[in-house]
């Protein structure tokens, strides 16, 4: 894993509002970033607002961000893989596609759930990553090592990292990113429609309305080519919600007051139990986790941290002087340890826990 204490340097591939906002967060903290955008005007625009010190990509980076359009993410990526000598990382938010097209040790695939309405690298802050979950997406040839640098990179800008398996993240963002979109835009779509026939409906757009179709009004472009990327996993889910839609509509229409309040009850529960962010363990463990040299196991203990709700504090990786075995070192809550424990132990893993407050 590269010193993050010295000095360091980063690319990035794509200045636009994520591109740019970690250009501003890495610079903030004394990196120094080199960008490039297939817009000549936007890389020159991310330079006059301080995105970006130079130009074009760095041989020596440290790490390169790949903030393309998710069609070019991949010929991009092999692109950084080529002209650096550093680890390769993306933010795009599709990923199975993607990770099996790159089969390369040094390439990790990642997902800042963060965004704005605005657009462009004009709508870039150095805070877009404060508290928000990045996901990464390790993979059985995956380098331990070069997964460390980009956790820790990631964590430096202030990003809660999850690590899942390629295929089910995007499942999972299917349900809390894409659909949801498209369902914004269905309901702005009916709202317009209805306009032209009630001039006063977008008056009443209240709050509940401008909350729920805020996100229509992100960046349209990009969606077509995400949807085209995780098609299968958005059919479903569109399905999964026409489908409870439909229900509560025979609700509706049968006035079934009771089943009604049900359902109604249901979603607010659910609601309410949602985190607003994955908290900082108050008291930590630290757990320990003798690795060997082999493929697969940083994705496999860190997929599993995901599955057992477990947040990973801090991650760092000791090497054996033997050079074959080594030391995953994870700071996780304290009540989340022991069952990390046990789930590692079922995996085979020899897992001690140390609890430090």
């Amino acid at each position: 894993m590269a010193d993050l204490g010295a000095p360091q340097r980063a690319a990035i591939i794509g200045t636009g509002l994520i591109g740019g906002s970690i250009g501003l967060a890495l610079r903030a903290r004394g990196w120094q970033v080199s960008g490039t955008d297939a817009d000549p005007a936007a890389a020159q625009r991310a330079l006059e607002l301080g995105a970006i010190d130079a130009i074009g990509i760095d041989p020596a980076a440290t790490i390169t961000f790949v903030a393309a359009p998710v069609r070019s993410i991949t010929t991009e990526v092999r692109r950084a893989l080529e002209q650096t000598a550093g680890v390769v990382t993306d933010v795009g938010s599709v990923k199975a596609s993607l990770v099996a097209e790159i089969d390369h040790p040094r390439f990790v695939g990642g997902h800042p759930m963060a965004g704005s309405e605005q657009l462009g690298v004009e709508g870039s802050s150095p805070d877009m990553f404060q508290g928000a979950v990045w996901v990464l997406t390790p993979v059985a040839h995956t380098d331990a090592d070069q997964y460390a640098t980009v956790d820790a990179v990631v964590r430096s800008l202030g990003a809660e990292v999850v690590a899942l398996a390629p295929e089910r993240h995007d499942a999972l963002v299917a349900v809390v990113s894409h659909v949801p979109h498209l369902t914004a835009a269905a309901l702005m779509s009916i709202a317009d429609e209805r306009a032209d026939e009630h001039a006063a409906l977008l008056r009443l757009a209240a709050g509940g309305f401008r909350d729920m179709t805020r996100i229509a009004a992100g960046t349209p472009t990009i969606w077509p080519d995400i949807c085209g990327e995780n098609r299968v996993a958005i059919v479903e889910m569109i399905d999964q919600l026409t489908g409870e839609l439909g229900r509560l509509r025979s609700l509706v229409a049968e006035g079934d007051h009771d089943g009604l309040l049900t359902a109604l009850e249901r979603a607010q529960e659910a609601r309410r139990n949602l985190p607003s962010r994955i908290a900082q363990p108050a008291a930590v463990a630290e757990v320990r986790v003798p690795v060997p040299d082999r493929g697969g196991v940083i994705a496999e203990v860190a997929t599993l941290a995901a599955e057992l709700d477990v947040n990973i504090a801090d991650f760092e990786i000791a090497h054996s002087s033997e050079g074959d075995r080594g030391v995953l070192i994870l700071l996780v809550d304290r009540t989340s340890a022991e069952p990390f424990r046990a789930g590692l132990a079922d995996r085979g893993y020899k897992p001690t826990v140390t609890y430090l407050q």
